[in-house]
């Protein structure tokens, strides 16, 4: 049996990881840093405070970890406000699953964004809890946001099935103990050991049925 469903934000929800990757990519520049071939895969799933720290210090970006955590997600509030990139039908995969089960959000986005990307899709009611890895001691592949969100949720994590679509993601919600069911950007393929871990791989967000999650449980 499925208890909840806990989804990631990100690449899973909301067409944003492109968007990450040219807002940084763009202030690694501007700051004096170097970005590196691996940079946007390590990237993925890491909090805010990570990344930050990242950028600050083995990039070498020229400014502190606290200046780039600020001015960065300032960047990605502004293009947020332009438009948020919803990915196609995926606010109603959120609906459908929301009919039959408690839903999670597990995010590496900064609370400020899931809010704005949340507004913005009118998805906020849709989720019983929904937690940023700020909010976190350490942010994906760690297993800590899942597991709180279960505990939020008041489920146990291995009745949960969990939606994701990078390695970290995977990672995480794996070592949680929750079923994962992966849909993996095209931008940004999984690693191969990620994608051993997910019980079940879709090709888009809008293959994702009540009926699939019913057989993962």
């Amino acid at each position: 049996m499925v208890d909840a469903v806990v989804f990631d934000l990100d690449g899973v929800i909301v067409d944003s990881e492109p968007v990450w990757e040219e807002v940084r990519r763009a202030y690694v520049a501007t700051y004096g840093g170097t970005w590196q071939p691996d940079t946007q895969r390590r990237l993925m799933g890491m909090s805010t405070g990570e990344w930050a720290h990242y950028l600050s210090g083995e990039l070498g970006v020229r400014r502190t970890a606290e200046q780039v955590a600020t001015e960065v997600v300032d960047e990605m509030s502004r293009r947020y406000a332009q438009r948020v990139p919803l990915i196609d039908g995926a606010d109603e995969v959120v609906r459908r699953l929301a009919a039959r089960w408690p839903l999670g959000l597990a995010s590496s986005s900064p609370t400020r964004l899931i809010a704005a990307a949340l507004t913005a899709t009118g998805l906020t009611d849709a989720f019983g809890s929904t937690l940023s890895t700020e909010e976190t001691a350490r942010g994906k592949p760690a297993p800590d946001v899942y597991l709180t969100v279960a505990e939020r949720l008041g489920v146990d994590p291995a009745r949960c099935v969990a939606v994701e679509d990078s390695s970290n993601g995977i990672r995480s919600a794996a070592a949680a103990g929750m079923v994962v069911v992966a849909v993996p950007h095209g931008s940004y393929p999984l690693d191969p050991d990620a994608q051993r871990l997910a019980a079940r791989v879709l090709g888009s967000i809008g293959e994702l049925t009540p009926q699939i999650v019913d057989r993962l449980g």
